[in-house]
């Protein structure tokens, strides 16, 4: 009887893990795809409308930016800095980048450079993290550093 009810609190714990493990759907996406997101971000910055560049990122998002320091946690926030960003043209280009893959979540991180319409560039790091929310992947963090040595 022992057996039995040991056995059976394997199979049920078994059956709750499978039951719990098959309710997750992986949204496919590949390496190609993830890349194309960082260019739906860079188009976004071309419109000029901060809007549109905050509208890329999860309600609960958090952007830490290349040129302030403090972080920005709100979509009102994120518009907010890049009202002040936009102003001066932005444009980002890779340099060099990795791109992790798992479950609804993917990374870009690496190196870019921001070219202005004043003629400055300012290379920096950084990091996207995307989720695959209700339908669409959004940014759900965004790190990005001007890189310190010259």
């Amino acid at each position: 009887m022992r057996l039995t009810l040991a056995a059976a609190a394997v199979l049920s714990t078994l059956s709750l893990q499978q039951a719990v493990a098959g309710t997750v759907n992986c949204a496919p996406i590949t390496e190609q795809q993830v890349a194309e997101l960082f260019d739906r971000w860079n188009a976004s910055l071309r419109t000029l409308d901060s809007e549109k560049v905050a509208a890329n990122y999860a309600e609960n998002a958090i952007l830490l930016p290349t040129l302030s320091n403090t972080p920005r946690l709100t979509h009102e926030q994120r518009a907010a800095y890049f009202e002040h960003f936009l102003k001066k043209r932005p444009k980002g280009s890779i340099d060099l980048r990795v791109i992790r893959i798992g479950c609804n979540m993917a990374t870009d991180s690496g190196i870019y450079t921001f070219s202005f319409a004043d003629g400055t560039k300012i290379p920096a790091r950084y990091t996207y993290t995307y989720e695959f929310m209700d339908g669409k992947w959004m940014i759900t963090a965004h790190h990005s550093s001007s890189m310190p040595e010259t």
